[in-house]
């Protein structure tokens, strides 16, 4: 009876409001995921929803009035525990970037393209190479890490980056959502996976599987010593690709990108409720 009380009583104003705070909720936590602020704020959700259980439960004062007094310790810890990630939020807020880019079909054929022959080349050379393409998950983490380049991508300049004697050639070069190749000498994450697929791995594959596995990130590898063309997934990684089989991976991996972003779609869904529930004030 309360429920259906509650229901009766909620107006017009109350469902924009309570729309606008999900959506507010909903773009910090599209902004933050693929982050390393994703991994802090899913803890520390955890502990909170561990320690109220168990409060709950077992009627634990002394939790329980730790979990009341900590909400003023965490309104001065946060700002300070994200403080890269609010500077990036009010960063793209004032550049009118808030919603993320994603290149568009044509230009993401155009990278393919440059990357394939850039990494025919490098297999024939014997010269290392690790390239990421970004897809849904951020990786401005791993793209402070490196140099900053933010120029087009063509397979001349990947193959001066990983020429064995610049300064650049170690590390990854990581192809952003505008179709920008962001970064070059960046470090990532290795795998932490005990199944691999060769005991003999190197750090570049190790990287690049270290990388898909915390984000959705499409990498490209060639091995310095064997030249062989290796693409890693989702965790997972195809080896001993031909030029062929690698434009075929990425056309179908990374060639035809989401026609909307997920705050977009978002968006016009709460645009259509707001229509919806206006054409039902009318009638009623």
């Amino acid at each position: 009876m309360e429920l259906l009380w509650t229901l009766e009583s909620i107006t017009f104003t109350d469902l924009i409001d309570i729309l606008i705070v999900a959506t507010f909720f909903f773009a910090i936590a599209y902004f933050v995921r693929g982050t390393q602020a994703m991994a802090l704020v899913r803890g520390t959700i955890l502990v909170a929803v561990v320690m109220s259980l168990f409060s709950s439960i077992f009627q634990l004062r002394a939790v329980g009035w730790l979990l009341t007094n900590i909400l003023t310790a965490l309104a001065i810890a946060i700002p300070v525990i994200f403080q890269p990630e609010l500077r990036r939020f009010l960063e793209r807020l004032g550049r009118g970037n808030f919603l993320g880019r994603s290149a568009p079909e044509t230009l993401r054929q155009i990278i393919i393209a440059e990357i394939c022959e850039a990494t025919e080349k490098l297999s024939e050379r014997r010269h290392g190479a690790l390239i990421v393409l970004q897809r849904k998950s951020g990786l401005d983490d791993y793209i402070r890490t490196g140099i900053s380049l933010k120029c087009q991508v063509s397979a001349e300049m990947l193959l001066t980056i990983f020429w064995p004697k610049t300064e650049l050639h170690d590390g990854a070069a990581i192809i952003d959502n505008d179709g920008l190749l962001a970064a070059a000498a960046c470090v990532l994450p290795l795998t932490a996976s005990r199944n691999l697929p060769s005991k003999k791995m190197g750090t570049r594959h190790r990287a690049a599987l270290g990388i898909s596995e915390v984000s959705d990130a499409l990498c490209v590898i060639v091995s310095e010593e064997t030249g062989r063309i290796s693409v890693t997934n989702g965790g997972r990684m195809v080896s001993q690709l031909s030029s062929d089989r690698l434009r075929g991976m990425l056309d179908t991996f990374y060639g035809a990108p989401t026609t909307q972003t997920p705050p977009i779609r978002a968006l016009e869904r709460l645009r259509g409720l707001v229509q919806w529930l206006q054409e039902q004030r009318k009638s009623s």
